[in-house]
């Protein structure tokens, strides 16, 4: 597979934050917002339970100043890192963001903690005022961490300690990953490259391109445990100071949604991995091979080799946006034009795909490694999904408009049908239609089932760290192995070099629990979908309204008007009874 493609010259435009990293104005945000941080500090601490309605509203108008101001920065900061973990200057002003963030935290940090601890009565009179509607959702969050909030010294301790301790070992790690390279045919190339071989039609090549991630990830084993035995031990610390009951229950309060839901889900979903393993049989005889591998999971059917240009991957995603709604695809359309998306692949810069929101005042940026495959085109569509959600949300201001994990995937994952559809429509050669079908089962079950394995995985190593301590390289292997091979069962052989494939995930370090969340945003898309195509003519407008509500109110309110009750304990098995039928569609196209 050709790594490169027209998309070498598409790199982002970071001037609408800053013109570059000796930008005076970037130094001279940072030094106000603390300045004003300090101020509004010595202005309100201790005051705020004296304060009316209107001055509440008052010091929270200059509280989101202030954090917007500073969100811009580290916004560019990490944009910039992002490109090239290998550039020391960008490093540097990456972690002088980072403390400086520390130092904000501290100095703000009363303004919650006060607020949380108000009467019952108090609060709920102000939550009610109409001087403060526009902030009615953030403030009923924020006293749903009273039990776990400790005092206004402990939270400076932990905010300081936190620069040094999780944040420094999740740069560091990005970094390691980022400076990797892996000995392939001959050459030496990035994470990325190497994991996009193992798309490849040719059986010989996914086989080395699996065997050369595997010797990379070997020579950084002890990097990695260790860097992951610290991320657990300083989560397992944090959750126990804060009394949280388990290491999830954070991650479910930041999520909105409760650990009964989450254990539903979870249940649902492993209780059908039998979906998975009839789905690989499938596959195993599509591509005429007597034993299906880890490494050909991923392998194209003959209909799918082939390559998409940034051209055709823009038009296909567009015109799908278009189809929707004019304002989907107009928003999407300012990415490509306005330069607000970096796709090239280059030494240096990290692995994967994102959408930064940035701050609202601003606009998203969105971040890939485009190399041209069909998934890569998916991807395109998933990450504006994002942007445009993002953008759409910027409405309701910094406090408000973030969505919780578990619907933040919504717009993104939803963008993805819309393309996947509009190409099966298009398609009227059975082949081709299930070569398409195959890439959106398999996107499907990386994102439902793949998602709720790691989950397992994650389960079993908190666990274990807060039982027996540190966790060794055959632990950590251990535990991989027995949760993916309760997914796929007999049906995908997991070789040995398999065991060390848990090591280069992000998420496992970037955000503890995240990833469940990936399985409830495609249920709740999967859900939104159906209506969609029940032909409700109103859809379109309430679903770009839903996006617009960015995190303004609870997700079961922000979603009901669309029709999907998060609230029915039927609702994870009819979309796990979509994709059952979505692999049945794909046993008659094969007999065809």
């Amino acid at each position: 597979m050709n790594t490169k493609t027209d998309s070498d010259g598409i790199r982002w435009d970071l001037s609408d934050l800053y013109d570059s990293a000796l930008d005076p104005r970037l130094e001279r945000d940072l030094a106000e917002t603390l300045k004003r941080a300090q101020a509004l500090a010595e202005r309100c601490r201790g005051r705020l339970a004296a304060l009316t309605a209107a001055e509440l509203r008052e010091l929270l108008v200059e509280y989101e100043q202030i954090a917007e101001l500073a969100g811009k920065a580290g916004a560019y900061a990490f944009l910039s890192w992002s490109t090239d973990t290998e550039d020391p200057a960008r490093g540097k002003l990456l972690q002088t963001v980072t403390e400086h963030s520390s130092r904000l935290q501290q100095a703000l940090v009363f303004l919650e903690l006060e607020w949380a601890q108000l009467p019952e009565e108090q609060a709920s009179a102000l939550i009610e005022h109409n001087d403060l509607s526009g902030y009615r959702h953030w403030l009923t969050l924020a006293r749903r961490y009273r039990p776990h909030l400790l005092s206004e010294p402990e939270e400076k301790i932990l905010a300081e300690k936190a620069v040094t301790g999780k944040s420094a070992w999740k740069r560091y790690f990005d970094e390691v990953m980022g400076a990797s390279r892996y000995e392939l045919e001959g050459k030496l190339l990035p994470q990325q490259s190497v994991l996009s071989r193992l798309h490849d039609p040719d059986r010989e090549t996914r086989r080395r391109a699996a065997e050369a991630l595997t010797e990379g990830l070997a020579g950084l084993e002890r990097t990695t445990v260790f860097t992951f035995n610290n991320i657990l031990a300083d989560k397992s610390s944090e959750d126990r100071l804060r009394s949280y009951p388990t290491w999830i229950s954070a991650r479910n309060l930041d999520n909105q949604i409760d650990d009964v839901t989450v254990e539903a889900l979870i249940k649902a979903v492993t209780s059908r991995y039998g979906t998975v393993a009839r789905y690989y049989r499938l596959k195993r005889e599509l591509l005429k091979l007597p034993e299906l591998f880890d490494y050909d999971r991923y392998a194209p059917l003959p209909a799918t080799g082939r390559s998409y240009t940034w051209a055709e991957a823009r038009s296909r995603v567009l015109e799908a946006y278009e189809d929707f709604h004019p304002r989907l695809a107009a928003s999407a359309r300012d990415f490509f034009e306005k330069r607000w998306i970096d796709a090239a692949v280059q030494p240096g810069k990290r692995g994967g795909a994102y959408s930064h929101g940035t701050v609202p005042s601003v606009h998203p940026y969105v971040f890939l490694n485009f190399q041209g495959t069909p998934r890569d085109v998916m991807t395109l569509a998933h990450e504006l999904g994002h942007g445009v959600h993002q953008s759409l949300a910027a409405r309701q201001g910094y406090l408000q408009a973030g969505t919780p994990l578990t619907t933040a995937e919504t717009a993104s994952v939803f963008g993805e049908m819309l393309v996947f559809h509009r190409l099966m429509e298009r398609e009227k050669n059975p082949r081709a239609r299930l070569a398409l079908l195959v890439q959106k089962i398999e996107d499907v079950f990386a994102t439902v089932f793949r998602q709720v394995a790691m989950n397992r995985f994650e389960d079993a190593i908190h666990n274990a760290r807060r039982r027996g301590g540190e966790l060794d390289a055959p632990g950590f292997a251990s535990l991989w192995m027995e949760t993916q091979k309760a997914m796929y069962a007999d049906s995908v052989t997991l070789t040995e070099d398999y065991r060390l494939w848990w090591s280069y995930i992000p998420h496992f370090i970037h955000t503890p629990g995240y990833v469940y969340a990936y399985a409830f945003g495609q249920l709740l898309v999967l859900a939104l979908y159906a209506r969609y195509e029940e032909g409700r003519r109103d859809f379109p407008g309430l679903y770009l309204d839903m996006l617009a509500a960015g995190g303004s109110d609870w997700p079961e309110r922000i979603v009901a008007p669309l029709g999907v009750d998060l609230k029915d304990p039927r609702f994870w098995e009819k979309g796990l009874n979509m994709i059952d039928e979505l692999v049945s569609q794909a046993e008659a196209l094969a007999a065809e």
